[in-house]
This record gives structure tokens, sequence and C-alpha cells, in this order.
């Protein structure tokens, strides 16, 4: 069955309460007339990166609850999870049997042996799109007092998979099986662009390998009924060849565009986008990474892309920067903004509601993160206490902080907006950008009779809709 073509929202299985029957509860309570699809970031035991670290993806960390709770939220809304396809723990059995028994356990071809790959020279080396201030390659002690070296990108706790054994697509295989089998519908496939590894190249989405990988993936989901949505942030151009290769891309361009045009009250390059955006995305304001840039290089010139990052850095963290030795397409050193998007927007509800509902009235499937969704403000101390920067956006709410937060003004407007695009069949038909001057932007969807428009004056950050009503075919309005 295709997925719901309703709004998702994006949450942690331990930041809207505790657990996931926390979670379960806190949507059932408030918000199930307003999503239609959950996507539950990483549930499984990791020792490293928020959970992107994953001993396995077939169980689930007992603090947060079973896979009875993943299946019941399964049963109600489109699942959706991350498969980590470039690497699994340090600690997984599968890693620890190869350091017991070296390059005789049945688990070493899992692994990328950098030292039986030929000779690396530093030209070689600066090529590669790397993610921390050193190689990315681990040295391994095996239990017999041998070393050796495997390909390590992210954290010393995430050891790369290699995509030239047949071991790595079975365990893939095996796990994909294992979640659908448990109401998975939608991979989200994490750090994918990083299995290509070809030395004198990035060894970052190398053509047409990446894509060999992506399509076996995405057709073992589809033969266990589920789709798969890639993760990756640089040019966009990337999203529109997922799109092409019949997968949903990520619209995250629109963020930063997003921010660009409500700043200077200009729509010429949203329209542009819009105009040309891919029909399957799933769109997003924020989630639990920053606010990229790569994604919008192409898309926004050089210096309307710095003038957003000079405006919300005023407001922001520190910015994550890229480490790519070879990054040739880039026009700054900035990868991510460390702040929430209400915060990027001052807090002006207004603009806040008109950015939601451009989101939604664009071409895809929306996604909301739960910081977003309740409105959140940059957690200081959260990142303060962790030394990790994106953490001023990833808030532990407590199911007392979500009542306060849903009885806020503009989350109400939120959700109100929310149930409508999740429910109103004309998002069901065809997309239509409209005429408007270059300081707004109107915006319709029509199935049948049906039809819904939505005009924003980006000067004065207002938003409304008008729409055919079901019952009576009277056409009404509503300020968003």
């Amino acid at each position: 069955m295709p997925l719901r073509n309703q709004i998702q929202l994006i949450a942690y299985p331990d930041r809207m309460g505790h657990t996931l029957a926390d979670l379960y509860a806190v949507v059932e309570r408030h918000f199930s007339r307003a999503i239609g699809g959950i996507h539950i970031l990483p549930p499984y035991p990791s020792n490293a990166d928020g959970g992107f670290s994953p001993l396995t993806h077939k169980a689930i960390d007992p603090r947060y609850g079973d896979w009875d709770d993943i299946e019941r939220i399964a049963a109600r809304y489109d699942l959706c999870l991350d498969l980590t396809l470039n690497h699994i723990a340090d600690e997984s059995p599968e890693f620890i049997d190869f350091v017991e028994r070296g390059y005789a356990s049945e688990h070493a071809d899992l692994f990328i042996h950098v030292d039986q790959m030929g000779a690396i020279s530093p030209d070689d080396l600066a090529k590669i799109h790397i993610r921390k201030e050193k190689e990315p390659f681990r040295e391994v002690r095996f239990a017999d007092g041998t070393t050796g070296r495997v390909w390590c990108t992210f954290t010393e706790h995430q050891i790369d998979l290699n995509f030239n054994s047949p071991k790595t697509y079975a365990y893939l295989e095996d796990s994909i099986r294992h979640l659908a089998e448990r109401g998975v519908k939608l991979f989200r496939l994490d750090a994918f662009g990083y299995t290509t590894k070809k030395i004198g190249t990035s060894c970052f989405l190398v053509e047409p390998d990446v894509y060999d990988i992506l399509k076996w993936v995405d057709g073992i989901a589809r033969e266990h009924g589920a789709e798969t949505l890639p993760e990756v942030h640089d040019n966009a151009s990337f999203q529109y060849a997922i799109a092409l290769h019949g997968m949903h891309p990520y619209g995250f361009a629109l963020p930063p565009l997003m921010l660009y045009s409500l700043f200077d009250a200009n729509s010429v390059y949203l329209k542009q986008w819009l105009r040309m955006c891919p029909r399957n995305q799933l769109t997003v304001l924020d989630t639990h990474d920053g606010i990229c840039i790569p994604d919008v290089e192409g898309v926004l010139p050089a210096d309307k892309i710095q003038a957003v990052i000079d405006n919300v850095s005023q407001r922001s963290a520190d910015p994550i920067l890229r480490r790519s030795a070879a990054n040739v397409h880039c026009v700054g050193a900035i990868y991510q903004l460390t702040c929430t998007f209400y915060d990027a927007l001052r807090r002006n509800d207004d603009a806040y509601i008109a950015a939601r509902a451009i989101q939604f009235f664009a071409p895809g499937i929306p996604q909301v993160y739960y910081v977003g969704l309740l409105a959140g403000s940059n957690d200081l101390e959260l990142m303060e206490s962790t030394g990790e920067l994106r953490d001023i956006n990833r808030h532990f709410y407590t199911l007392e902080e979500i009542d306060e937060a849903v009885a806020q003004p503009v989350v109400k407007r939120l959700l109100k907006l929310m149930a409508f695009r999740s429910h109103y069949p004309a998002f069901n038909g065809v997309f239509h950008l409209m005429y408007s001057n270059d300081s707004s932007v109107a915006m319709c969807w029509r199935l049948g009779e049906l039809r819904c428009e939505l005009f924003v004056d980006l000067n004065f950050k207002k938003a409304t809709v008008s729409y055919v009503d079901e019952k009576s075919k009277r056409v009404l309005s509503m300020r968003c």
C-alpha cells in the first residue's frame, strides 16, 4: 500500500515523553488529526551519534520500549524508520567477532580493509569527502595482537560497510525484511552517499555506483511492501536524480530558500524551485540536523545564501563547517546552521505559519520535526551540557511541557493548517503555481470540482487559504 499523502511527524523515541509508549500517547492525544505518518529517529541499541551507530537494526533499545510499541504505531500511522546503510557500530556482534577472530571471522568481509586497498597517496586522501578532523580510517587491534585498518567515515564507533561484499547485501536484506515485517512502510536511507569507496575519487556519491546500491536497496524494500527515502545533503541535482530513479528525494533546498524568501520578501527563487522540484519528494523545514546549506547551492545565488547565513547566525549557535578537501562546487565553508526554525524566523508567529503553509502546499509529502511542531526555541542549556551544536534543536520535552506547548496560539494555528493539509482531497490532485508578484506566492491544488488555493504576502507575512467546501461546494476562506 502506498504512503498516505498526509503530513508526517519526525520524532525521537525519547524526546516527547521518555518512551515509545509516551510518543504514541502524545500523538493520539494531540496530533492524530494532523498527521498520517511518523518518522521515528533510530530506536535501535546504539553507542554513538544519537542513535545513528546501530548495534543492530533487529532490536529496540529497551530504554525506549519494544517491538510491540513499534507495531502499535505502525498499525495506526505510516511508519518510517532509519536504515543506516553506510556503517554499523563497533560494539555490534559482527565487529566484535571480527576483532576476536581477525580475517578468519565469518564477518570479516562486512568491513573495508584499508591496508588491502593498495597505496593511497596524499593526493588520493585529499580528494576524500571527510566528516571529521582526521583521515577516515581506524586502526583495529585484533585479539592475537596484530593490527589492521578499517574505513571509518564518522565517529570511531561507526565502522563502514563494504559494498563490494555479498555479506553486506545479505546483512541489509535481513534487516529490511525484519523491519518491514514489523510495519515499516518507508526506509530513510541514512548516510548512503558514503557507501561508494573508490580510491582516486571523493568516495562520496560516486556515480553511477551509488545509484546501483540505491536501486538494489529500493528493490528489496519494495519486495517487502515498503518505499525508500535516500538522505543526502549536497547540490539539489542529486535530489532530482534520486527522483528519476523512482525513489523519494528530500526537498532539502526548501528551508534556506524559505528563509531567504521571508527575510527579503522575494518569491522569485522560491517560485523557480516550485516549478521544477520533484513531485514525489518529502519536504522539510527542520530536522534533527541543522539547516543545511549545500542543498540550496545552485538554487539561490551565493550572495543570497550568505545573507541567510549572516541573518540566522545572529540567533544560532556556531555553524557546522564543511570538512571536505575537494568539494569543488561549494560556495563557502558553512555546512549547517544550528537553530530551530521558529527562532530562525525571530519567533514571528505569522512568518512561521506562512512558511509552514508554503511547505504544505508545495509538491510532495510534508514532514514536521517535533521541535517545529511545538514551535520550540533554541535549547542552549542542552547544547552546552553535551557539547553537540545540533542539540540546540533537540529538546527533551516532558509530557507537561507538551501540554503547555500545544496551548500556544501559534501551535493551534499550525495544527489547524496541518489537519487541513492532511485531509482535504484536492492535495491528491494536480499542483499549479499561480501568477503572483515578486513579493508573494500563490499555489493551487485541483481534483475534479474541488480546489484549494494559498496566497502568501511575503511583505506582511500573511497566509490565506481559499477552498471549495466538500459538502456545500461553496468557496470558503481561511486565514492561516
